[in-house]
């Protein structure tokens, strides 16, 4: 993971006194005795002029299909490869997007990350992770403070808004910003999973397959999605008139859903369990098999996520399905509409999940 690049001065562009001298569109470093390819020799192996050249490299749709193609050719046969830094310079543009995050080891962020990457080499942008040195204030601070030292056009925020203290964050006036959350003030366009409706489909769901009421193991206090899950949990019930269990906190691990299996499996009356994301969801399977209770014969239990492997679980996990790459997407497309011009204020896009019913669900036992 790169975390920060060097600052280029003039001094670093002295030209070695056996090397011939560099554009600005293509590199000539020495290699042995044989000098790499500049955008002088494509244009002359074309048929073409330098400006023709760079206008292919920029990719400019003023250029015919055929003398593209020239070029291009040109180019492989040569193995001509464009000096980006300086491209870079010429355009004010690093066509890179910087993404922070301070954890890549949650599924939920390291999907949405893909999703980023991807999206962004669509759009011919690459990705450039700022990593975060400890999930608190302080380093969330210090990774936007890194960001003016980067060559990156726009950062997308993978984190908790409980984190992101805009007071304290001063960014580079031309830097873009997208943060992956839906609370993220006035200040910054915000993106996510519509949490309050997933969790509500989920509780609704086993409701209506005749449950008297649900019981949630939530992921930590601190997290926004967490308190997000858990509200609409509680107020769907309250809305059906039923009574709210005493809520059991996770850390989002399968080994806090299995200590809050154990509890559960010896709680009275416990038929139906909304756990906030599927890992937790595979501990509560585990302790209730361990335990006796067959699921969904005793317990009926629902994740969120939707992750690639709850399919395979025994039984198969219903859950909510989150749409990374839609978040994805919406991240990369909002921040370059920034870079264009072509947004207005900040704003917050909810993406709708959806609940995928597997066997893990039953009505309760008569």
């Amino acid at each position: 993971m790169r975390s920060s690049t060097s600052e280029i001065g003039p001094h670093q562009w002295r030209t070695h006194p056996e090397a011939p001298s560099s554009n600005e569109a293509g590199a000539t470093v020495q290699s042995g005795h044989r000098r790499q390819a500049s955008v002088v020799d494509v244009a002359k192996l074309a048929g073409v002029s330098t400006q023709t050249v760079s206008r292919v490299l920029n990719g400019s749709r003023d250029v015919r299909g055929s003398t593209r193609e020239q070029v291009i050719s040109a180019m492989k046969e040569l193995g001509y490869r464009p000096n980006s830094a300086a491209r870079a310079l010429k355009r004010g543009s690093f066509r890179t997007i910087g993404v922070i995050s301070p954890t890549l080891s949650s599924p939920g962020n390291m999907r949405t990350l893909e999703a980023i990457a991807l999206q962004a080499a669509r759009r011919d942008f690459a990705v450039m992770i700022i990593p975060v040195e400890a999930p608190t204030q302080g380093g969330i601070r210090g990774a936007f403070s890194r960001v003016g030292e980067l060559a990156i056009d726009a950062v997308i925020a993978i984190t908790e808004a409980h984190l992101l203290d805009a007071a304290g964050v001063s960014l580079h006036p031309g830097v873009k910003v997208v943060v992956v959350d839906s609370d993220a003030g006035t200040r910054y366009t915000a993106v996510d999973t519509d949490q309050a409706y997933g969790a509500h489909q989920a509780v609704r769901h086993l409701l209506d397959l005749g449950h008297v009421t649900v019981w949630h193991v939530a992921g930590p206090a601190a997290s926004l999605a967490s308190e997000r899950r858990s509200i609409a949990w509680r107020e769907t019930l309250a809305a059906a008139g039923r009574p709210v269990p005493p809520i059991i906190h996770g850390d989002w691990s399968a080994d806090s859903g299995y200590a809050a299996g154990i509890q559960l499996a010896d709680q009275p009356g416990c038929t139906a369990v909304f756990a906030a994301n599927d890992h937790m969801a595979l501990g509560l399977l585990r302790a209730f098999q361990e335990r006796g209770k067959a699921v969904p014969g005793d317990v009926s239990l629902v994740g969120f996520d939707d992750l690639p492997e709850t399919s395979s679980y025994a039984p198969p996990l219903t859950t909510v399905h989150q749409h990374f790459a839609a978040i994805g997407s919406a991240c990369v497309d909002n921040v370059l509409d920034q870079i264009r011009g072509n947004t207005s204020k900040p704003c917050v896009r909810l993406i709708q999940p959806r609940l995928v019913v597997r066997q893990s669900t039953a009505g309760p036992k008569r």
